[in-house]
């Protein structure tokens, strides 16, 4: 363990070390290399990309996957940037739009559900938020690798954040909105048929968490997108959106279907202003209804 936190140290130092544009150019021309030499992954990325614009040419996917990769390299090298943020220095970094939406979430003093997906550079997300406001409890699966573990968990905690394990989490959500904390859920990545509903993403039936309608149709707390989105100056559009109405009519299940498809049409809207930004490499897709009805036995949700 102590070995592993030296070797993480000593990389994060040792990238934070370099210039920006020396670290930036670095890490771009790594990505694109996987690019390149990864086939596997490159597959992926354009499999994804075909499945979500069937009426764009090849041409147009490989240039929106480059663009991926181009971006990805973008998010790695800011990654060292984010424990020098402060409140007086984070023009520099991002322009601000929709703070009023945390605002009005924030008077109703039920807590706040904050919702987002892998778009843009979503680890400033945290930090950003935290200067500005409080701290985010944020749901998250501990990465594989030790090392990045190590770093990444290093910088989201710097600012007060606190790391919820996605095991057993929905209690401890649940407690922390009741004292008007603000947690944040990542709302893009597929899941296994017993965790979650199919839903709609990019006109196909996606398996979606069911976590945070679930929380929000308990609590009554607000639901509020945020994303950062990379401009041509270099800089991101922090956006803190409009609350998303939660529907509660009584039918559980339909609510939780609609609600989880509701917050999903937001995240597949951003998405579309800048689909190179989003993390593509991830197989959305993966899990497909036809196992929930061999597993199961039964019908599998419908979309």
């Amino acid at each position: 363990m102590k070995e592993q936190t030296l070797t993480a140290r000593t990389i994060f130092a040792g990238c934070r070390a370099l210039p920006p544009g020396m670290r930036k150019a670095f890490f771009k021309a790594l990505m694109i290399l996987l690019y390149h030499f990864s086939e596997k992954n490159r597959l992926v990325v354009l499999h994804n990309l075909t499945l979500a614009f069937p009426e764009k040419d090849m041409s147009e996917l490989k240039k929106i996957a480059k663009g991926c990769y181009r971006h990805l390299g973008i998010v790695a090298a800011e990654f060292f940037d984010i424990l020098s943020m402060k409140r007086d220095n984070l023009s520099r970094w991002a322009e601000f739009e929709g703070l009023e939406n945390y605002e009005k979430a924030h008077a109703k003093k039920k807590g706040i559900i904050f919702f987002t997906g892998h778009f843009g550079n979503w680890e400033f997300l945290p930090a950003v938020f935290a200067i500005l406001y409080q701290p985010i409890h944020i749901v998250y699966r501990a990465l594989d690798d030790p090392v990045m573990r190590e770093m990444v968990d290093r910088v989201r905690s710097n600012f007060g954040t606190r790391l919820v394990s996605k095991g057993g989490a929905a209690r401890k959500l649940v407690r922390l909105l009741g004292r008007n904390e603000c947690v944040g859920i990542l709302v893009d990545q597929n899941t296994a048929w017993q965790e979650g509903v199919f839903v709609d993403f990019f006109g196909r039936p996606a398996c979606t968490t069911t976590g945070l309608a679930a929380i929000a149709l308990q609590t009554g707390a607000p639901v509020i997108p945020g994303f950062t989105c990379r401009m041509k100056n270099g800089k991101y559009r922090f956006i803190v959106g409009k609350e998303v109405p939660m529907t509660q009519t009584g039918n559980y299940a339909r609510d939780i279907l609609e609600n989880t498809q509701r917050v999903t049409h937001v995240v597949e809207d951003m998405i579309r202003e800048a689909p190179e930004q989003w993390f593509w490499l991830h197989q959305r897709w993966k899990t497909k209804k036809t196992q929930a009805v061999e597993q199961s036995g039964i019908e599998a949700p419908q979309s």
